[in-house]
């Protein structure tokens, strides 16, 4: 099951969140599903489609990038890169039409017996996504 679960992991952040193909998630995620995110707290799939489909239409040329994938028991572990324009309005900010400084992130997924992802947890640069889309002025990370 570790490299059906790796593969799994790997199309979510590849096809889902990088394509915007959400229907993936259908396939790939277990009745129940629940995500950990810092920003959205825990959600259901139907959270989670509509997070890409904000996230596709703000960035339209966001892109991801799976830097190290392993698996260990029923649990795969997923380090991320991930990059876009700001083209389109995000969260109430207008749109800098400028590519952002790449996103970087880890999560974690847990699988049932079938194969199916059943939780995720999710930590990712939060304070530059901020930054990106208008919420914190240039250099606050480094004084957070």
């Amino acid at each position: 099951m570790g490299q059906a679960n790796i593969e799994a992991s790997r199309r979510v952040i590849e096809e889902g969140f990088g394509e915007g193909r959400i229907e993936v998630l259908d396939e790939l995620c277990a009745e129940g599903f629940v995500d950990h995110d810092p920003i959205q707290g825990d959600q259901g799939l139907d959270g989670v489609k509509q997070r890409i489909t904000e996230y596709k239409t703000a960035f339209p040329d966001l892109e991801f990038t799976v830097e190290d994938v392993f698996a260990a028991g029923d649990k795969v572990v997923i380090r991320w890169s991930g990059q876009g324009t700001f083209e389109n309005e995000f969260m109430g900010r207008q749109p800098t039409h400028e590519k952002g400084d790449p996103i970087h992130g880890i999560g974690i997924d847990r699988f049932d017996e079938n194969g199916k992802i059943v939780e995720a947890w999710a930590q990712w640069d939060v304070l530059t996504f901020m930054r990106i889309v208008g919420m914190l002025p240039e250099g606050a990370e480094a004084a957070a």
